[in-house]
């Protein structure tokens, strides 16, 4: 739209506009030539399937915001966490259970700093590691805290006056969005009735099946103990030392039995 409005007004139009303001601009649009009306008539048919998309898009919204409500997740309640992003989260991560703690979640999302310091210059780098959809999310959530008064606002305001970077004071924003949506999964998790992740009382948050998720491996689970004793105790006489050797020994070839041959034998 913006480059269809550049030919049909002079300066162009404003970028960003939505799609009511861009329809009360082409009805000031007067033109006689032909170019000049099929750029208005193109411009009509896009405005058109915009709105369109608009209200499907809006539609897809309100669907994906009752089914986040409807799983009893509370993520939406994170300043810039919206239906979308929260439902991303959900379907991406599964069962927050997989996570021992919120350092090993920061690490599958990507906002874990990667240490790169070098002698008494201590830095850290971005990680590129980590689910890159959850990594936007958190990213999307950080920008919209940071236009508008939130404490997310004031915490990436403190890093800049402490010396970091821009981009430093973003990457510390989004590890801050990372643990207040481990903590917000966690407690979804655990619901007021005092059962455990998945309706069940005494559920732990510690996974035990093995897997590809983080903290499930076979070795840390516990080995049984040895079988008790099923069988009755053997005779006495099994339990008798075996005879001393005869004088005159055999020896085993083959499998068989043979007497030592005598000395007139072996000459």
């Amino acid at each position: 739209m913006h480059r269809l409005f550049l030919d049909l007004l002079p300066g162009g139009a404003p970028v960003k506009k939505s799609v009511s303001q861009y329809q009360a601009l082409l009805a000031t649009v007067r033109l006689r030539d032909l170019a000049g009306k099929t750029r208005r008539r193109m411009a009509a048919e896009e405005l058109e399937d915009l709105h369109r998309l608009d209200a499907k898009l809006k539609s897809m919204k309100a669907e994906l915001k009752t089914a986040v409500q409807a799983t009893g997740s509370h993520l939406m309640d994170i300043h810039g966490i919206g239906p979308a992003g929260a439902a991303r989260i959900l379907a991406d991560v599964g069962d927050i259970a997989r996570f021992p703690d919120r350092n090993h979640f920061a690490s599958w999302t990507g906002t874990a700093p990667i240490d790169a310091s070098s002698g008494q210059h201590i830095r850290h780098r971005l990680s590129r590691a980590g689910n890159r959809r959850l990594n936007h999310v958190l990213y999307i959530a950080g920008i919209v805290q940071l236009r508008n008064d939130t404490a997310g606002r004031a915490y990436y305001r403190r890093k800049l006056a402490a010396g970091k970077t821009s981009m430093e004071a973003m990457r510390c924003l989004r590890r801050r969005l990372s643990d207040a949506v481990y903590r917000q999964l966690i407690a979804d998790a655990q619901p007021a009735n005092g059962t455990g992740p998945g309706g069940h009382p005494g559920a732990s948050l510690t996974s035990s099946a093995a897997g590809l998720s983080p903290d499930t491996g076979t070795s840390d689970q516990p080995l049984p103990g040895p079988a008790p004793l099923t069988l009755p105790p053997l005779p006495a006489v099994l339990k008798t030392p075996a005879a001393p050797a005869a004088a005159n020994p055999r020896r085993r070839a083959g499998g068989v039995n043979v007497e030592r041959p005598t000395l007139d034998e072996r000459r």
